[in-house]
């Protein structure tokens, strides 16, 4: 998928800012936490997951997803943007959204 569909779609959510990171990443986060890292070079991200998804994709797609960061209750996903589904690259950014944000805009979102 395009980096810039795929950032076309973030910015699209309600409530997302875009930011810079430490390395100088885009860092995509709603109420100030974060739900997505784009690489510096934009051709991999890494989002916001369940671990039960995270397994999923990584079992499903070796080659387009990986394992990243885990802790808590959440896991991270790596996703290589070239080999990643549009349709499901686009499910995952929202769901990835969806875990990070409040209820009162993701009912906006439902709406």
């Amino acid at each position: 998928m395009d980096v810039a569909a795929v950032v076309k779609v973030m910015v699209g959510l309600p409530g997302v800012e875009e930011q810079e990171g430490w390395a100088g990443q885009p860092v995509f986060k709603v109420r100030n936490k974060s739900f997505a890292y784009l690489s510096e070079d934009q051709t991999r991200m890494h989002l916001k997951a369940l671990r039960e998804e995270q397994e999923a994709l990584v079992a499903e797609d070796p080659e387009a997803y990986a394992p990243s960061w885990d802790g808590g209750r959440f896991a991270w996903v790596l996703v290589r943007l070239e080999l990643a589904d549009e349709e499901e690259l686009g499910e995952l950014v929202t769901e990835a959204w969806r875990l990070t944000a409040p209820k009162y805009l993701i009912a906006q979102l439902d709406t």
